[in-house]
């Protein structure tokens, strides 16, 4: 068999469209060709997979290999397709068994050693992975957070010669799931409401706000404790239920952030600096990723020093602060992105920073 179709999923903000590798080795002169829409990333992933497949004791084919990444009109960028690539070619070049090849789909970043790395977008690939009833080859890493989407079958590998002897249905890879003993709790904030001596009604303000889900403005001179104070107000804020984490760590996933057991159930508490411009705030880019008010998603968006801010960013705030969500359009893509957060800002009473002050506006 000269032909092999292997699944894989590209990344398009929270979504996850699926992704055809198709590869043909044909007779001639030796050549490695990607087609569909690759970004440079991508078409740097023939050397990577080349290396890959040579050092993990399998043949490179010397003939001419052509790799389609179909849907054509769909950006295909990152090192995500260099595990279905080199699945496809050895499929195709029959050193792989091509035993329910179309029963999984696979993402993974390949080392010249063979070895995985992980992925940004895991948790995305994992949701639309479940609806399809597929099972989701991942790097062991990106897996171990995957496999928090109960419905989604996960087989986590660290190095490409383990998937030969799955296929071969010589020794099967385990499903990775999460121990239930090592039970996801919300991470103990270093930064506790018990630790402020005083300002009750300032404490009393973030009570209210916490319960009720309320925004929140802080004015006073400098150094009354308004970011102390601010930085407190997720150590009292109810503890996300299992949706309200998955989706905080589907953002995350994107955005590249770190999300672990321990932090899983942790609200996000985001503090951008007054000079942030509003594609940083509300997200943008040419390849779309969310901002701030986007990973604070469930969470708390600081804005210290709020008069600081240039007048057009904080207009950017209304429409996601209305909707609880924010849509980026570009003339490519149009990508919509969650914005459900607690606002808490903070300013000074005058530019000098005191009520008395003649300068006061």
């Amino acid at each position: 068999m000269s032909l092999s179709c292997v699944y894989s999923r590209a990344r398009l903000g929270l979504e996850a469209p699926l992704v055809t590798v198709e590869v043909h080795i044909a007779n001639g002169l030796p050549a490695f060709h990607i087609v569909g829409l690759p970004e440079t990333s991508v078409k740097e992933s023939k050397d990577r997979v080349r290396s890959a497949i040579i050092n993990c004791g399998f043949e490179f084919p010397a003939k001419r290999i052509t790799i389609n990444l179909a849907p054509a009109d769909l950006p295909k960028e990152g090192g995500r397709y260099d595990l279905p690539i080199a699945i496809g070619i050895l499929v195709a070049s029959q050193q792989i068994p091509d035993n329910d090849i179309g029963h999984y789909e696979f993402a993974g970043e390949l080392a010249l050693s063979g070895a995985l790395r992980s992925i940004i977008g895991d948790i995305p690939m994992a949701m639309a992975c479940a609806a399809q009833n597929r099972t989701l080859v991942l790097p062991l890493q990106s897996a171990r957070k995957a496999c928090h989407v109960k419905s989604t079958k996960v087989l986590g590998i660290e190095h490409l010669t383990q998937l030969f002897p799955h296929f071969a249905r010589q020794q099967e890879l385990p499903l990775v799931t999460y121990n239930e003993n090592d039970q996801l709790v919300e991470q103990t904030s270093e930064l506790d409401m018990a630790d402020v001596v005083g300002q009750p009604h300032a404490k009393r303000a973030l009570e209210i706000s916490a319960s009720g889900g309320h925004n929140l403005l802080f004015i006073g001179p400098p150094g009354t404790g308004k970011t102390m104070l601010a930085s407190r107000l997720p150590s009292i804020l109810p503890t996300m239920t299992e949706a309200e984490a998955l989706d905080v760590a589907a953002v995350a996933s994107i955005a590249n952030q770190l999300v672990e057991n321990n932090n899983w159930y942790t609200r996000p508490f985001r503090s951008p600096h007054h000079t942030a411009s509003a594609a940083a705030l509300i997200g943008g880019g040419s390849q779309p990723k969310p901002g701030e008010v986007s990973l604070a998603h469930n969470g708390v968006l600081f804005l210290d020093e709020l008069p600081e801010f240039d007048r057009k960013v904080l207009d950017v705030l209304r429409e996601p602060l209305e909707s609880n969500e924010v849509t980026i359009s570009r003339a490519l893509q149009k990508l919509t992105f969650p914005a459900n957060f607690q606002l808490v800002a903070a300013m000074n009473p005058s530019p000098a920073g005191f009520y008395n002050d003649n300068r006061s506006t």
